[in-house]
């Protein structure tokens, strides 16, 4: 066999390893890396060279943040505040529903799960109704924010890198004078937020009075803050996307680990947290840079490329739809972040070859298709309850408290949420971008 065709086999194998382990996936991937220094065309240059390290560090410091703003109990003081001050039932879930959509933003989705699901349990508990709505709804409308800004989830952060966009590139305005990916997520989320009003409806009975978390402290907040304004100095100091990112994020992390160490001084404390981090995360990722720079280095990416470049004929809305819904349709059973990674040097390079051939402006043509294979992919993990990891934390807490939800009861909310959702932000991605 050929280098490339070896190339695809242990792709292919790697990803096999993703979808059927559990845990320790980071393993399955490395073992295919270190496979992969037998090819020709793949040294350990190309290794240390393929890993996104601006990413990992992006990564890193923005889970630290999480875990802290996570221990400063803000978000569940927010969320206590929501449901005591809403008039009925259906309206405090609804509030609590758009609270973990909008906490997704800036946290990670299984933390704004494990946050928001107690409270929202505690409301159906007490208001006597099947809490299964609401938090499969809290589940998957966090996956959605997820991508809305540069530090909100892994895909984002990989798209950002690919099209060197820096945060406010990313989350506002970018440098073509369009609406950043922010925007569009907003309309799929008020939309998908209208499909699961549908789900909890009818539910009058004044919500149950909760006690408000006190709030441990208002510094990881802080924290935030200060990587986004870091974050806004990007373009100047860092205009290839290289390392000032992951270098602020690092920092500021490394800062909010100082606080917590002195403000926990019990013996044990700062190990516990470290460990709660998502080491195994970090290795997946990395591994999977290394993969992708594999296969592009073996010409599988370039040959991917022209292949798909063959469907140069269809309209640039067809293409969009295309690579909307089939990322949609893989990532409803598939890690995104392993989909995403592949995928985009793929669809960048188609984007490169039908542009100019189509008289579109190359920039602008890689956006809209790079923006959308973020979308599928994000939003297609919403309608299995395997598509994501906030979707299986969503259904294990259920099943711990006696209300277990079959794979077709989570599709029957996850399925149409995902189709209106979508369809909502690709078509106003079309109209910014198109």
């Amino acid at each position: 066999m050929t280098g490339t065709t070896w190339a695809i086999v242990i792709f292919l194998l790697a990803y096999a390893g993703l979808v059927v382990l559990h845990s320790g996936r980071w393993a399955a991937v490395w073992i295919a890396v270190l496979a992969g220094l037998f090819l020709d065309e793949f040294g350990l240059a190309d290794l240390i060279g393929g890993i996104d390290w601006n990413v990992l560090g992006i990564f890193v410091g923005s889970v630290v943040m999480a875990e802290l703003f996570s221990y400063s109990r803000l978000p569940e003081a927010i969320a206590d505040q929501l449901g005591n001050r809403s008039p009925n039932l259906t309206v405090a879930f609804v509030l609590v529903i758009a609270f973990a959509s909008l906490f997704s933003i800036v946290m990670d989705n299984v933390v704004t799960v494990l946050v928001v699901a107690p409270i929202a349990l505690q409301m159906a508990r007490k208001g006597g109704v099947s809490p299964v709505p609401v938090i499969v709804g809290v589940a998957i409308s966090s996956n959605l924010q997820g991508m809305a800004i540069l530090i909100g989830d892994y895909p984002s952060m990989i798209v950002a890198s690919r099209l060197r966009m820096n945060f406010w590139d990313f989350f506002w305005f970018n440098r073509l004078g369009e609406a950043g990916i922010f925007w569009l997520v907003q309309v799929g989320a008020v939309v998908g937020l209208l499909v699961l009003l549908f789900f909890v409806r009818g539910h009058r009975q004044r919500p149950p009075r909760i006690p408000v978390a006190p709030v441990r402290s208002w510094f990881p907040l802080t924290l935030i803050i200060l990587a986004v304004f870091l974050l806004s100095f990007a373009p100047l100091a860092d205009p290839g996307f290289r390392w000032y990112g992951g270098v602020s994020c690092m920092l500021v992390g490394i800062g909010g680990l100082a606080w917590y160490r002195r403000r926990e001084r019990e013996r044990g404390t700062l190990r516990h947290l470290l460990k709660r981090l998502h080491w195994g995360t970090v290795l997946l990722l990395a591994g999977i840079f290394a993969l992708v720079r594999m296969l592009g280095e073996a010409g599988v990416i370039d040959a991917a490329a022209d292949r798909l470049a063959a469907l140069g004929h269809l309209s640039p809305f067809a293409l969009l739809m295309i690579v909307v819904w089939f990322s949609v349709a893989v990532s409803a059973f598939i890690d995104n972040v392993p989909y995403i990674t592949a995928v985009l040097p793929v669809v960048i390079g188609v984007a490169g070859r039908v542009a100019p051939a189509g008289g579109l402006d190359a920039e602008r043509f890689m956006t809209l298709l790079a923006f959308g294979v973020l979308i599928g992919s994000c939003m297609g993990g919403n309608i299995t309850p395997i598509g994501a990891a906030a979707n299986i934390a969503a259904t294990s807490i259920l099943r711990r408290e006696g209300h277990p939800v079959s794979f077709g009861g989570f599709v029957r909310i996850g399925l149409p949420f995902t189709i209106a959702a979508t369809a909502a932000a690709s078509l106003v991605l079309y109209l910014v971008y198109g």
